[in-house]
């Protein structure tokens, strides 16, 4: 596969920019900010075109596994650095999970459903693996975001430690053992019907795209911090009702526009199940990965995590997870299919600014 130059050019000026950023003290302005989340973003747009490359050497569904994990060691590095900005966000861990959630069951999917039957009609997917992911992510989403607003005995919004902490083992444990099930038991069910037009890369190949994966990444990870104090500055401008709702969803949307790109592109090739793979296993890696970790974070520093949702992203989530059971029943999808989710994903973003 043709791999883009600037794959190769802004992993290294990421790290160099973070690093110089700090050595020569420059300022954390306007402009810094702004240059340090292109950087940010070239990175991130790098490190998912060398974890493709890599992906297509090691096959599915491990490959997009690499996708999966590179892209939610950059979102947890952006939201820790929000989580330790300032005087913190409680509530910046639900909301960039109920956004990613959303993001990709009401806007990746939509759009993946909506472009790839405008172009092919039809298309069919493998009920087994969709059914793999939706069940987990339905089980994790409800574990994590709706279950803490109604434990100690009906008292709302006060879990207990422990409630929290056995909530977050169990969303652990269903993660793990969905990675079982996707790479071990039933890796026929995750895997696109038909033959690759792309041999596999090379060995070195491989190698090269290894060592700038994990220069991306690295690039992410100084940066996160400066784009985070970027982010905080810019949505305060606005006078939000609910400002950590729009910066957990600014956030998202920045992180997982390389993801949507990757599944939107597979989808027009008529990989659908590929495409759903990227999608669907970014969300659930979110949910499975990335919420554990921020609340192991925010016990760490002290600092209080909020996991109950309101009740109109209840009622969204709730919606947006039986409509994505329902759209994926027949085994086929058609343009409809990603028109329902799409005017599900504007409702979302509408009330982001108008809660």
């Amino acid at each position: 596969m043709t791999m883009a130059r600037y794959a190769y050019f802004l992993p290294i000026a990421a790290v160099l920019g973070a690093v110089l950023g700090r050595a020569l003290h420059v300022p954390l302005d306007d402009l810094g900010a702004g240059v340090a989340t292109l950087l940010l973003l070239g990175a991130a747009f790098s490190a998912v075109q060398h974890a493709e490359r890599i992906s297509a050497r090691l096959g599915q569904p491990y490959g997009t596994l690499v996708l999966t994990f590179s892209v939610t060691l950059i979102e947890v590095s952006v939201l820790m650095s929000l989580m330790l900005n300032s005087t913190g966000n409680p509530t910046l861990a639900r909301e960039a999970v109920l956004s990613t959630v959303m993001f990709v069951l009401t806007g990746v999917v939509g759009l993946c459903l909506l472009m790839g039957a405008l172009r092919h009609y039809e298309q069919e997917i493998r009920q087994q693996g969709v059914s793999g992911y939706l069940s987990v992510i339905i089980a994790i989403s409800v574990l994590a975001l709706v279950l803490p607003e109604v434990t100690r005995g009906g008292l709302v919004g006060a879990p207990l430690k422990i409630d929290v902490f056995v909530i977050m083992v169990a969303v652990v444990l269903l993660y793990g053992s969905f990675l079982f099930m996707q790479t071990v038991r039933y890796k026929a069910h995750y895997l696109e019907g038909g033959e690759s037009l792309h041999a596999p890369p090379s060995r070195r190949a491989t190698l090269i795209s290894i060592v700038f994966l994990l220069i991306s990444l690295a690039g992410v990870v100084l940066l996160s911090d400066r784009v985070a104090a970027g982010v905080e500055h810019l949505v305060s401008l606005g006078h939000l009702a609910d400002p950590d709702a729009v910066i957990g969803a600014v956030v998202v949307a920045m992180l997982l526009l390389p993801e949507t790109l990757t599944a939107l592109r597979a989808a027009r090739r008529n990989q659908l199940q590929q495409a759903l793979n990227t999608a669907l296993g970014s969300g659930l890696a979110t949910i499975g990965l990335t919420m554990p970790v921020m609340v192991a974070i925010g016990y760490l520093i002290g600092q209080e995590v909020q996991l109950s949702l309101d009740p109109e992203d209840r009622i969204q989530l709730l919606l947006a997870l039986v409509l994505s059971v329902v759209s994926f029943g027949t085994g086929k999808t058609n343009a409809l299919t990603g028109l329902v989710h799409l005017v599900l994903f504007l409702v979302y973003v509408m009330t982001l600014f108008s809660p």
